[in-house]
């Protein structure tokens, strides 16, 4: 079978589809995820073709929503669980910690946790507050959580499944503004399993690593800074947590620069644990410190100036060449 072309929101369709389909005891929940297809559409058609009995519309209670999941895992199901808008995933997160993260540890590996919690997350697509928040970080910090995060139709496709396969709990982050991006999708078989990271452009001068939203982004940048006669290689790290590092240090020895590049505030995020750990495992590579591309410290803002609060091309370009000019000095 050739390869289909699909948009991302498409893709985690088919890919639930696919997990419903093998195992029945699949369940797919949340707000308006049954009748209404979810606020993106990306449950469309699913209760319709396997029933209100595993597709439920919930309350909006998302702690509720996630407490009903972990009871759902001890009798044996496979919940997949959809939390509307990433900024909605607060009220849920004591059961997150405090239990899903938990139980398989405090039960000496026992029971185990099947759990996959989808989060839209990150803006750019116009919205008010509440609705625009990357809180991966969060979960990335928290013991006994997987949290990963696709950038393109075939990963969603494949990475949905192979988190719903998991025994263990997996925060399943897509990146809303690219739900509606279409790319090939090879229905037959993925290359990647679901925790590694992965180089989508290579490049000779700059690293740039980021993931989810950022990929493209940075995809973009690298193409616009060749008329600078600058070549940037482009890594997707798709697995938040646990970090998949050894082809992001592959490609810094290489380079000599590395920038991450992520839309949520800058203190405390990914990037600056990535630039820790880029820095004690790659220093003597190194021709600069490396450079983070970030959201500021504040609150998402309206979305009238939403274009200045996120990392663009030019922003990215500039941290780059930046890099470049104290490694020359």
């Amino acid at each position: 079978m050739s390869p289909q072309k699909m948009s991302m929101g498409k893709a985690i369709n088919s890919g639930l589809r696919a997990s419903m389909d093998k195992n029945p005891k699949v369940l797919v929940m949340g707000e308006d995820v049954g009748r209404l297809g979810g606020v993106f559409r990306v449950t469309d058609g699913l209760q319709k073709d396997f029933g209100e009995g595993r597709v439920l519309d919930t309350p909006l209670a998302e702690s509720g929503i996630v407490g009903t999941a972990v009871g759902l895992t001890y009798r044996g199901f496979w919940p997949v669980v959809e939390i509307q808008f990433d900024g909605f995933v607060y009220p849920a997160y004591d059961q997150i910690v405090s239990q899903v993260a938990r139980l398989h540890f405090r039960s000496s590996g026992a029971v185990k946790m099947p759990m996959v919690i989808r989060i839209p997350f990150g803006g750019g697509i116009g919205a008010v507050e509440h609705h625009s928040d990357s809180p991966e970080a969060q979960f990335a910090l928290t013991a006994g959580l997987k949290v990963v995060s696709c950038s393109n139709p075939h990963d969603a496709y494949w990475m949905i499944q192979q988190a719903i396969e998991s025994d263990d709990p997996v925060v399943f982050m897509e990146p809303k503004r690219r739900y509606w991006e279409t790319g090939e999708v090879d229905l037959e078989s993925t290359s990647m399993p679901l925790l590694a990271s992965q180089v989508v452009r290579p490049g000779a001068d700059a690293t740039l690593i980021a993931y989810g939203p950022m990929v493209e982004t940075c995809r973009q940048a690298a193409e616009a800074a060749l008329a600078d006669g600058l070549d940037l290689e482009v890594i997707d790290l798709r697995t938040l947590s646990p970090l998949d590092l050894a082809p992001v240090f592959e490609s810094v020895r290489r380079t000599g620069h590395a920038v991450v590049v992520h839309e949520a505030q800058r203190t405390l995020g990914l990037g600056a644990e990535l630039a820790a750990r880029i820095t004690e495992e790659c220093f003597h590579s190194l021709e600069a410190p490396v450079q983070r591309v970030t959201g500021y410290d504040m609150p998402y803002p309206p979305s009238r100036v939403e274009d200045d609060f996120l990392p663009g091309l030019d922003r990215i370009i500039d941290a780059v060449e930046h890099a470049r000019s104290i490694g020359a000095v």
